[in-house]
């Protein structure tokens, strides 16, 4: 990766880790999911994923990423990752989708937190001890001083990392994932989006 590429995901990884940063912090943070109305250099309105519009003020020091395909086979004990999960009915739990962090970035957001993906999901940050391939592809990670979660990684799961992008990007119609801070008195900022581009959508 070169340094024009790290600087653009270090802008950006912290938009799928606030959570992690302090619970009064993350208590203001709301998620926007959805796909883009229309962009300004400091405006982007987004309607989201249940039908409504919301309109984001863009901090002036404001970040994009895109996200790029990565493989479940290509993962391996010591990478770090972010994975979205739900329990499953017969114990363990199952990825809903998996970030695939690069080196430099090992350790943003570590933990296991609450998540909105989908109702009763949870994000889990962490360094994969075990790779293991019964029954299906499951790894384990590890956090927090020694805390570990297994989690099976279904074929059909969806598996990024993060990739270059620009504001041309954030075209009408485009997907993105943005976290944004709300304000008293209702309106919601951010200094960061990752955006869908070359047929590739942010799936948390």
């Amino acid at each position: 990766m070169n340094l024009k590429t790290i600087i653009i995901v270090l802008g950006t990884v912290s938009s799928l880790s606030v959570a992690g940063m302090g619970s009064a912090q993350a208590a203001d943070a709301q998620r926007v999911r959805g796909t883009v109305v229309s962009f300004e250099p400091s405006l982007l309105t987004v309607k989201t994923r249940q039908g409504d519009t919301s309109a984001i003020k863009l901090n002036a020091d404001w970040k994009i990423s895109g996200v790029a395909n990565a493989s479940v086979k290509d993962i391996k004990q010591g990478d770090f990752l972010g994975i979205a999960s739900v329990s499953k009915a017969d114990g363990g739990s199952g990825a809903l989708e998996v970030v695939v962090f690069p080196a430099a970035l090992k350790g943003t957001g570590e933990g296991d937190r609450p998540w909105d993906l989908q109702p009763n999901s949870r994000m889990t940050n962490g360094t994969v001890a075990d790779v293991t391939d019964v029954s299906g592809r499951a790894v384990t990670l590890t956090y927090d001083n020694g805390q570990t979660k297994k989690i099976s990684i279904p074929d059909n799961t969806p598996v990024v990392t993060f990739a270059p992008a620009t504001p041309t990007d954030l075209k009408p119609g485009a997907t993105v994932f943005v976290t944004a801070q709300r304000a008293s008195n209702g309106t919601l900022s951010s200094s960061r989006v990752v955006v869908g581009n070359n047929g590739v959508v942010p799936p948390m």
